[in-house]
């Protein structure tokens, strides 16, 4: 079942950079940016409201708290660098280079989170970035 989520997610990641890219052609990167940040609140929070999770809070580990407010920092710092990225180039090429994380993501889980990696793994990375540089060098 992760597999269907993460495709989900993948097509409405899609969705956001076309739709991102053209509200922000007359649009400030980072008003475009904090102007969705008020929606992710809203919806995130009446899911969690819906769901019945709000009581979870509480139980949640110093350590994890820590973590997720680092990682939501990173989040905002990473959505504004989109947000700029997008104003200044095509939306096909920004999206493209912007999934060279998934490398970085491969090299952090390994170092961080102790995860093996495999031959596929490695030549899949690799052939994404190498994938992803020739779409963002590609010329319009």
């Amino acid at each position: 079942m992760w597999i269907v989520f993460a495709l989900l997610a993948a097509l409405a990641t899609a969705i956001v950079i076309t739709l991102s890219k053209a509200g922000i052609k007359n649009v400030d990167s980072s008003l475009a940016f904090a102007i969705q940040s008020v929606l992710i609140l809203l919806v995130s929070w009446g899911v969690v409201l819906f769901q019945g999770n709000l009581p979870d809070v509480t139980k949640i580990e110093r350590r994890a708290w820590l973590y997720l407010l680092v990682a939501g920092v990173i989040t905002c710092v990473s959505s504004l660098l989109s947000f700029r990225a997008l104003k200044l180039g095509n939306a096909s090429q920004v999206s493209s280079l912007d999934k060279v994380s998934l490398v970085f993501a491969i090299i952090l889980a390994v170092v961080f989170l102790k995860e093996k990696v495999n031959w596929q793994v490695i030549a899949g990375a690799s052939l994404m970035a190498i994938g992803a540089v020739l779409i963002a060098m590609a010329r319009q």
